[in-house]
């Protein structure tokens, strides 16, 4: 699984769309910061960018290897080679690859900006831990989508659809529900809503590392009150991880089930 892992990041590496993702943070950032030094200013900005880039980039990233590879995936198979090796070892190379795009597009021009110096590093840290969940999230439900569509019209549409929901269609929902029951309490169903979205749980997260959660009102108080604590933000990071294991497995199970 390791040389397999190694051959995808080194495949993905010399692959002109990880240098295209590098360089749009790379110059997000640095524009950012080229305008307003204030670091606390850039985060905030870019958050909203990685919310519902990281997941649109990691979905549409995943699909398209998966489908692009099947002829090596094929060859492989006939190798006596575990599936779960094969599969495993393409998912991590994708996702990899993807994170040392956003990791390192964005740390770049924030270090220059005197990032170690500064008291957000911590606000910088969670912000690039919840776009890498978010990358490992989606680009894995991108690769269990296609495991579980031969049609790839079929596997691309389920997997906008699955970023479509996560990043437009809850918070939707959610609202029309919490405005339907707004005469009931409805502080732990909203806190319990909020765990099953990894797009607006890393939101969350982020927002109240940045203790600008008085801009969410009334739901900031309660997310506050919660994921303000230590123990809070543990839980939120728990759930982010069982989301990350949720694609895998479904990976897991279809490799054993498809008869290639």
């Amino acid at each position: 699984m390791i040389k397999l892992l190694k051959y995808t990041v080194l495949d993905l590496l010399r692959s002109r769309w990880s240098f295209v993702y590098l360089g749009f943070y790379l110059i997000l950032s640095s524009v950012l910061l080229f305008l307003n030094s204030d670091l606390s200013n850039a985060i905030i900005t870019l958050m909203n960018v990685i919310i519902i880039l990281t997941p649109l980039i990691g979905t549409l990233f995943g699909i398209m290897y998966y489908y692009n590879a099947q002829e090596f995936t094929a060859l492989l198979l006939s190798q006596p080679i575990k599936r779960s090796k094969i599969f495993l070892g393409q998912y991590l190379g994708v996702t990899l690859s993807l994170s040392a795009s956003l990791i390192i597009g964005l740390s770049i021009p924030f270090v220059f900006y005197g990032l170690f110096g500064s008291s957000i590093i911590m606000d910088f840290i969670m912000l690039v831990t919840s776009g890498t969940f978010l990358t490992f999230i989606f680009s894995g439900f991108a690769i269990w989508i296609g495991l579980s569509n031969h049609n790839k019209i079929k596997g691309f549409g389920y997997a906008i659809l699955i970023w479509l929901f996560f990043a437009l269609i809850f918070d939707a929902l959610l609202l029309m529900l919490l405005v339907y029951f707004n005469d009931y309490p409805i502080e732990s169903f909203a806190l319990i809503a909020s765990m099953t979205n990894p797009i607006d749980l890393s939101r969350i997260l982020v927002l109240l590392k940045l203790e600008i959660s008085a801009l969410m009102g009334y739901t900031g108080a309660i997310f506050q009150r919660f994921f303000g604590t230590g123990l809070g933000i543990f839980c939120a990071l728990l759930v982010n991880f069982i989301w990350t294991l949720l694609p895998i497995a479904g990976i897991l199970y279809k490799v054993r089930k498809r008869d290639f």
